[in-house]
């Protein structure tokens, strides 16, 4: 049997992202005299594509690009450090490297900006790729963000996804991945269960019993 290949997510999965992601959208939708949503409300912007987010929120589509560079002016040197892995995470996925798992990420966080904040934690060192989305937008929803993932390895034939939202479901789903979801992140569990996923973990400890159990 091939070697066991296991997709992360990055934003509510491996790291919690969210204080420096909200304080960031906060900050853009005032740019925008916005009306701004209290925190929880706010929690759909942590994972999917800023881009939609933002027009979901009121952003007008032909100033969303204006919205990105708003985001990033605060993130890029702020908010991406704002943030600390799950407990437990270092901790697993150094015991599925000793198994021999391949671990990799794919996440529609800019492809730099993830490789930043996965570095700054040394979380890098157990990953054999980190692909993200591109700055200009044209890889950021997360089936083609897993696309790319997969047209850089030589064998996806044995390979789960884990991720935090009904996004990472579906997008694995496009290219006939399960995904187990983790309850811990910035998604739905309900919205993760109707979208397909094989399971749901509540602790990293439970999502290192069920990889290996695979």
């Amino acid at each position: 049997m091939s070697q066991k290949r296991i997709i992360f997510d990055l934003d509510g999965t491996l790291t919690d992202s969210g204080e420096g992601i909200l304080n960031s959208v906060e900050m853009t939708l005032r740019h925008f005299s916005l009306p701004v949503p209290d925190r929880q409300a706010l929690r759909v912007f942590v994972g999917p594509p800023l881009r939609d987010t933002f027009i979901e929120h009121g952003v007008p589509a032909n100033r969303v690009e204006e919205a990105i560079l708003v985001y990033r002016s605060r993130y890029n040197t702020i908010g991406k450090f704002e943030n600390s892995p799950y407990p437990g995470i270092p901790q697993m996925l150094e015991k599925l490297r000793v198994l021999g798992y391949s671990l990799v990420v794919a996440t529609s966080k800019p492809e730099v900006t993830a490789i930043e904040i996965m570095d700054k934690f040394q979380l890098s060192r157990y990953f054999d790729e980190i692909c993200g989305a591109t700055a200009d937008g044209s890889r950021d929803e997360k089936s083609k963000v897993i696309a790319y993932l997969l047209s850089r390895l030589d064998d996806a034939s044995n390979i789960w996804m884990v991720g935090d939202t009904a996004f990472d479901v579906i997008g694995a789903t496009a290219h006939g991945i399960p995904t187990i979801g983790v309850s811990w992140g910035y998604g739905n569990v309900n919205a993760m269960v109707d979208a397909g996923a094989i399971a749901i973990v509540d602790t990293a400890d439970e999502l290192y019993e069920k990889l290996t159990s695979l």
